[in-house]
């Protein structure tokens, strides 16, 4: 049995039962990640020593009758952008390469609270920027799946590594799709939970701005829906750090879900058509009724993201660019720059205002159509760096991107499931729901997932 390809679910329960111990289980990761990593570059923190010695207290907690956690002895990865105890916050950015944390952020104590195995630290994009990972201090990340393609970004190491089955499970995070995007690419699943779900706070940087607390989350990357209902219970307990913190809801819903084939006029691949629709007929056989209604905007809300990020990003993030002079994040913020107005005082404010009106026009829709099946983007995933090559390909990548750059501004849960796969990409959808019906979402994705093997 190689335990690198079982599913997190599969693997803790075989450790709980010591059919194999912790410890195994972590070396014939890092055997693999010694093996796969270096094409991939998907880890680029290792932290072989301090993994191997969580492992061994994990078994001895075993032998003692103690419970170490639903997560114990699984090993994970954790993106390079949040705060993990000893390693540095690099965020893709050679000036912050020696930004050392003096303590975890609250999903990585939350990952080791459920007795998850810290492997590696996962690649991104400078600045987390894009939906391609590349930068100039840890390189690039490749596809382990589909040679040639992105592996998306910004969380596009921890889907990489997840695909690879370097670590059961991604730590990833999403403020415009970078757990979703990820996972499309690389052809696995991903949950970005809604406002307030999982907690958050890196000492390093200090509290973000607004825009950053309304929209930016974490989440889990995984090959099985199983694991991301497992990672998101792990990294969603409270942390007081965190004042937008709030506890799971569930509650009975209807079977109904609204099918968006091209929201707001996206122009949508008919390969990820057929996806969205074979999907709706199989929520069918299972009883659910399916609607095309009108949908709240889409359009508005990706402009008024981009005008909110822009205007904090106005705020020492453009002297950062400048200071850290990455080529892709330079390009990125410059075109990024053309589609929101200069930042202004009142700008700023009415976009906040219009939050608020969007966020209540989303409540009433998800109050009739309890889930919306809709593109995770409108292209198949990109060929790699496409999105730097011209401006007229930045703005193809941006419109395609709606989708995914909506929902955060909002503060609304939203799913990616992998489908399938055509010749040459994969295919995957999105569902998205009201704030606070993750547990929707996983209930779909236990419908729906299938399980994926990892790339070997």
């Amino acid at each position: 049995m190689d335990s690198t390809t079982l599913t997190a679910t599969a693997l803790a329960q075989r450790i709980r039962t010591r059919q194999i111990s912790a410890e195994e289980a972590t070396r014939a990761t890092l055997a693999r990640i010694d093996r796969l990593n270096p094409a991939l570059n998907a880890i680029v923190q290792r932290m072989d020593d301090q993994a191997l010695t969580a492992a061994r207290s994990i078994d001895a907690a075993l032998a003692r009758g103690e419970d170490p956690g639903p997560l114990a002895g699984v090993p994970v990865t954790v993106k390079v952008n949040i705060d993990q105890q000893g390693q540095a916050t690099t965020n893709g950015l050679r000036i912050q390469s020696s930004l050392i944390a003096a303590e975890d952020s609250p999903p990585v104590a939350n990952l080791r609270r459920a007795g998850a195995i810290i492997v590696g630290r996962t690649n991104t994009p400078a600045f987390s920027l894009r939906w391609f990972t590349r930068n100039a201090l840890h390189g690039a990340t490749q596809n382990p799946g589909f040679p040639g393609l992105t592996p998306g970004g910004s969380s596009g190491g921890a889907a990489s590594a997840t695909a690879a089955g370097l670590g059961a499970i991604g730590h990833g995070t999403d403020i415009a799709g970078s757990i979703r995007y990820p996972a499309y690419a690389c052809g696995i699943h991903g949950i970005r939970p809604g406002l307030g779900r999982v907690p958050a706070f890196n000492a390093t940087a200090g509290d973000r701005l607004i825009g950053g607390q309304l929209m930016a989350t974490s989440g889990p990357l995984a090959r099985s829906a199983a694991d991301l209902r497992l990672g998101l219970a792990a990294l969603s307990q409270p942390d007081p750090r965190d004042p937008w913190w709030t506890p799971a809801t569930a509650a009975p819903y209807p079977r109904r879900a609204a099918l968006a084939l091209t929201p707001d006029g996206l122009d949508t691949d008919p390969a990820i058509r057929d996806a969205l629709t074979a999907t709706a007929r199989t929520l069918e056989a299972h009883g659910w009724d399916i609607g095309e209604p009108a949908l709240p905007p889409f359009r508005e809300a990706m402009e008024l993201q981009l005008t909110l990020w822009l205007a904090e990003f106005s705020l020492g993030g453009a002297d950062a660019v400048a200071r850290e002079a990455d080529p892709d994040a330079s390009f990125v913020h410059r075109e990024l720059s053309n589609f929101a107005p200069p930042p202004t005082l009142n700008g700023f404010m009415r976009a906040l205002q219009s939050r608020a009106r969007l966020a209540r026009l989303w409540r009433l829709f998800f109050a009739d159509w309890p889930v919306l099946l809709t593109p995770v983007s409108g292209r198949l995933p990109f060929p790699d760096h496409y999105d730097t090559s011209s401006p007229d390909a930045f703005a193809t990548v941006i419109e395609a991107q709606m989708p995914q750059i909506a929902p955060p501004f909002m503060g609304l849960p939203g799913l990616t499931l992998t489908t399938g796969r055509t010749a040459t990409h994969p295919l995957g959808i999105q569902i998205l729901a009201d704030r606070g019906r993750e547990d929707l979402l996983l209930d779909l994705a236990d419908l729906l997932a299938a399980e994926i093997p990892a790339v070997r």
